[in-house]
C-alpha cells in the first residue's frame, strides 16, 4: 500500500482580467492563478479566489467549477496543466487538508497583503488568510510533499511553472482542453448566454415605475 502512487494536478490560469493583470505585475509570471486538482478531467478543483464571478474583492477558499463557476465568464482563459506523482500517504494527507478547509471554509479570507510580501521577498502571513499559490504550496508542504526551500507565502505561480518534478499535460485555452465534458460545456454556455440576457432586463424592471 505504501508503494501505491497517485497523481494530482496543478491548474495554472490567466483569465486576462484587470485584477489578474495586477497580480501578474506582483508575481512576474505568465499565469497568475494556481489551483490543486484531483483528476485530469478537472472535476475537482480547489483554490483561493473570487467567490462571486463579478467581484474579485470577495474572495476566499473555493471549490472551482470550470463549467458553471467563474471561468464561464472568461471564455478566453489560458491555462497550463501539470501533473505530480505522489505516494499514497501524501495523497491521503492532501485529501485531509482539503477536507479541513472545506469544513471551515467560511473562516478563510484572501491574503491580499501577502502579494505585497512577495514583492518585498518577505512572507506576510495572516491567520486563516491565503492567496492561491500560498494555499497550494502549504497544502503540499504540510502533507509531506516538499518542493521548495521557501515559506508558502513566498511561493508564486512561476515556481510551479518551472519546477522539474511537474510533468507537462496541456497548455492552451482552458475550453479547448480535450478531457473536458464538451456536452456539459455547451449546456453551460447556453445557460450563461440566457443569464446575460435576463440580468439586464431585471435591472431595467427595477428602474421601471409600477
Amino acid at each position: 500500500m505504501e508503494n501505491k502512487k497517485h497523481s494530482i494536478y496543478i491548474l495554472l490560469t490567466d483569465t486576462g482580467t484587470l485584477f489578474t493583470k495586477m497580480i501578474k505585475w506582483f508575481t512576474n509570471a505568465p499565469y497568475n492563478h494556481v489551483s490543486i486538482v484531483f483528476d485530469d478531467e478537472l472535476n475537482e478543483i480547489y483554490s483561493f479566489g473570487r467567490k462571486k464571478p463579478r467581484n474579485p474583492l470577495r474572495a476566499g477558499f473555493i471549490r472551482e467549477d470550470v463549467y458553471f463557476g467563474t471561468y464561464r465568464y472568461f471564455e478566453n482563459t489560458r491555462c497550463l496543466i501539470l501533473k505530480l506523482e505522489i505516494t499514497e500517504k501524501e495523497y491521503q494527507n492532501i485529501r485531509k487538508k482539503i477536507e479541513t478547509f472545506e469544513m471551515n471554509k467560511d473562516m478563510f479570507s484572501y491574503n491580499l497583503l501577502g502579494l505585497i510580501g512577495i514583492l518585498l521577498s518577505y512572507p506576510i502571513n495572516k491567520n486563516n488568510s491565503y492567496f492561491c499559490s500560498q494555499f497550494v504550496a502549504e497544502v503540499l508542504q504540510e502533507s509531506g510533499v516538499h518542493l521548495w526551500n521557501l515559506p508558502p507565502a513566498l511561493v508564486t505561480p512561476v515556481d510551479f511553472f518551472i519546477h522539474h518534478r511537474f510533468e507537462f499535460v496541456y497548455e492552451g485555452k482552458l475550453y479547448d482542453y480535450p478531457f473536458l465534458d464538451h456536452k456539459l460545456l455547451e449546456n453551460a454556455k447556453k445557460k450563461n448566454r440566457i443569464f446575460e440576457l435576463i440580468n439586464p432586463l431585471r435591472f431595467i424592471k427595477k428602474l421601471t415605475p409600477l
